[in-house]
């Protein structure tokens, strides 16, 4: 599936290829891209024959720079917030509970939002140029989408904090000693090596994801992340926050 944001497919290994196409927003999301991730996790869950989803970015320069703050600077009420956020949220839920192996291929920058996509996968590897960080923190906010309460299941609570109080921007390297990023690769081993790490059998694949599922189930990891979106809706609203976003956008006119 192609539309004029996104694009699709499923390659001859059964690998489901989800591409961000917004290069001149540095593949920001927005709505359309929500609706069409959400349209494809659900095509991805019900082919048996699918063996993992990747996510990834159009061009060399970025994977996912967060929300499209030109769309979204006009939400300035907690509820207008929690709308948008709870949205996307619950399509990240979907995104960390598919039931199959699930790969963020971090192919140019991820800030903000990106990264907390980038956390609902499974394994997250990163080209080499790749720079990364939560930096909701500068602009006033948390991460609103969930992506705390996932990354720390997925790092150590120690290096998931560095990662979220800092709001620095991490190297692709200094990413993969935190714990975050798992491969280092170049471009042409993505395929290959994606193969290389997945059984042939998808049945198999989808039972050994679904007792991870299990766990999260038991864990109420979708409370968390609802009580993780509602503070950062509730920070949303606050003055701090829309200075922040003010500055950000007027210093993009320069």
């Amino acid at each position: 599936m192609q539309t004029s944001k996104t694009e699709s497919y499923i390659d001859e290994q059964r690998l489901f290829w989800f591409r961000i196409n917004r290069p001149e927003k540095r593949n920001a999301i927005d709505y359309d891209v929500m609706n069409d991730l959400e349209h494809a996790l659900g095509e991805a869950q019900a082919n048996p024959l699918v063996r993992a989803f990747i996510i990834t970015g159009a061009g060399e320069q970025s994977f996912c720079s967060g929300g499209d703050l030109s769309v979204f600077h006009s939400l300035y009420t907690k509820e207008d917030a929690y709308a948008m956020l709870s949205r996307m949220g619950a399509i990240l839920y979907k995104l960390m509970t598919l039931p199959l192996p699930t790969y963020a291929l971090i192919n140019g920058t991820a800030i903000g939002g990106g990264c907390e996509i980038a956390s609902a996968c499974d394994q997250r590897w990163a080209m080499p140029h790749a720079r990364m960080g939560f930096v909701q923190g500068d602009l006033g906010i948390t991460t609103g989408w969930g992506g705390a309460s996932m990354l720390f299941e997925k790092v150590p609570s120690p290096q998931a904090l560095q990662m979220l109080n800092s709001a620095n921007i991490y190297t692709a390297v200094e990413a993969e000693r935190l714990g975050f990023i798992q491969k280092v690769l170049e471009k042409s081993e993505v395929g290959s090596m994606v193969v290389e790490s997945l059984v042939e059998s998808s049945a198999v694949l989808r039972s050994y994801k679904q007792a991870l599922i299990t766990k999260w189930e038991q864990t109420n990891l979708k409370e968390r992340m609802l009580a993780e979106i509602e503070q950062c809706a509730y920070l949303w609203e606050q003055d701090e926050h829309h200075m922040a976003v003010a500055r950000f956008l007027q210093s993009k006119k320069k």
